[in-house]
């Protein structure tokens, strides 16, 4: 699959979810657990979800206890989020695992879960944007400001899947070969955060 199987399935997460429009809306993957296709159906839902989350907590009257809440549901989003990028670069990792690399082969600057990662952040940016450029009650120089960026958005897309493409392209003929590290993130661990240490 290209990367512009992965933009059609970011596109239709984002359209499914915002026929209800609900971060409290339940949550059904369509594809096959095995496959690429179900990890990213996941990761764009949890993307979109953890967009809408960072909406509401921006409101100028939110309540603070509920404020409160709803940062730890994007602490635990944004886990749920590098989680779902390490699956993605595992598949990967097994897919070509047998490859055999170049001796002239070099390591990529971010792993193809990573690019992949910034293609459904930006497949919410496209979303959002185009409906900005497009809303009936904003002035004409707000959409056209808004077409201007969605336009460079759009364009980036296509960079962006373009760099994917070519770097799967060169793992597939052993030219680079793929290094993931570990996110290893500290603040959700009690023995790594010192402040959640102390309580315990």
């Amino acid at each position: 699959m290209k990367a512009s199987g992965y933009n059609k399935i970011f596109d239709s997460v984002i359209e499914k979810y915002h026929v209800i429009d609900s971060v409290d809306q339940s949550f059904e993957n369509i594809y096959d657990a095995a496959t690429l296709e179900h990890l990213l159906y996941r990761k764009c839902w949890i993307d979109t979800v953890q967009w809408h989350y960072e909406d509401i907590i921006r409101l100028p009257d939110i309540n603070p206890v509920e404020a409160l809440e709803l940062k730890r549901k994007i602490d635990a989003s944004n886990q749920d989020r590098t989680d779902m990028v390490e699956y993605i670069d595992s598949f990967f990792l097994k897919k070509y695992e047998n490859v055999v690399e170049k001796p002239s082969a070099k390591v990529n600057s971010e792993s193809p879960a990573w690019a992949i990662d910034r293609l459904s952040i930006l497949a919410l940016k496209i979303y959002h944007m185009r409906e900005e450029a497009t809303r009936e009650s904003a002035s004409e120089t707000h959409k056209k400001a808004c077409q201007a960026k969605l336009n460079v958005l759009l364009e980036q897309r296509i960079d962006l899947s373009t760099a994917i493409d070519d770097l799967i392209t060169d793992i597939e003929s052993g030219d680079k070969y793929m290094k993931v590290y570990k996110q290893m993130k500290m603040y959700n661990d009690d023995e790594l955060n010192p402040m959640l240490r102390a309580k315990k």
